[in-house]
């Protein structure tokens, strides 16, 4: 095997350079101390992670980079900020300040869709994701489901730039829009009204009142815009399910992210709407309320005349 040029005994060992940096990031507060130090190490040594049990001694000019890189994890610094890269499902994207950290707790979501699809379509579906950010769930419909048609909304310039460059790093075939879900109509979307098979959405949906509860690595670095859905979380959810009501075919399916707090209330949303058959919700692999999903209803129409794609 081969591994990146070290010089022996000039920085010391990487085992040792672990445990300071592991108990660094602890004392921080970090979540995660050691999964985030190897992360680190992985990424200035420029290998995967699982290589890292073949470094034996650092060289003075990685373990310089590494201490830099381990000093602003402690600030708590976003890791995926330090290297650059968010992995989810199968991609990683580029990520960085200006657009949300995809987490996780979205890949259900995701998962969920891809689930469900094919009882709505049986080849190249017609997909749109609301809110869209990095793109990872826009990314993953096309890149996962054959044949599909995507389309990515999004409205701050900032994450926009970060959409535009993943999906033109992966070649696949998502068209970005943007546009403001909250203020329609949105004409670029108004020839795909009624004909949508699938709508997702990971929209803000932080209640103003826990802006002092957050982790420093969300409050201080995910942009405002993408975390904060007013009072009580859900004015960016009203406004994603009306629109979804639009562009939805009879019999389209719609997912949209909420917080752990909301497994009644955005359920509630759907059922109290009218538009919505086989509402439910459903948990993220944390076992926390984090999604809900419904079926446009044939025959149903528009609530309000304000309402257009």
């Amino acid at each position: 095997m081969t591994g990146p040029s070290v010089t022996r005994g000039a920085a010391g060992t990487l085992a040792a350079w672990l445990a300071r940096a592991t108990e660094r990031l602890r004392s921080a507060g970090v979540a995660s101390p050691r999964a985030d130090a190897e992360q680190l190490a992985a990424f200035a040594l420029g290998i995967s992670r699982a290589r890292l049990v073949v470094v034996d001694e650092l060289p003075p000019s990685a373990a310089e980079r590494l201490d830099e890189l381990v000093a602003r994890r402690a600030r708590r610094e976003p890791l995926q900020h330090l290297t650059g890269l968010a992995g989810f499902r199968y991609l990683d994207l580029a990520v960085g300040p200006g657009v949300f950290i995809p987490r996780p707790e979205t890949e259900s979501v995701v998962g969920w869709a891809l689930a469900a699809l094919p009882s709505v379509s049986g080849g190249g579906p017609v997909c749109v994701d609301l809110c869209a950010g990095s793109g990872a769930i826009a990314l993953s419909l096309a890149g996962e489901v054959p044949g599909a048609r995507v389309h990515a909304v999004e409205v701050d310039p900032a994450a926009l730039g970060w959409l535009r460059r993943n999906v033109a790093a992966s070649g696949l075939p998502v068209t970005v829009h943007e546009a403001d879900v909250t203020a329609p109509p949105i004409a670029s979307l108004a020839r795909l009204a009624g004909s949508v098979d699938l709508v997702v959405s990971n929209p803000p949906y932080l209640p103003d009142a826990d802006r002092d509860e957050v982790e420093p690595e969300v409050g201080e670095h995910d942009p405002p815009r993408a975390l904060w859905g007013g009072a009580d979380g859900l004015d960016v959810v009203r406004a994603v399910v009306a629109l979804a009501a639009r562009l939805l075919r009879p019999g389209g399916l719609l997912a949209v992210e909420h917080a752990d707090g909301h497994g009644v209330a955005a359920p509630g949303l759907l059922r109290a709407d009218g538009r919505w058959a086989e509402v439910a919700d459903h948990p993220d692999l944390a076992g926390r309320d984090r999604f809900v999903t419904g079926r446009r209803r044939a025959g149903a129409g528009q609530r309000a005349t304000g309402e257009e794609g």
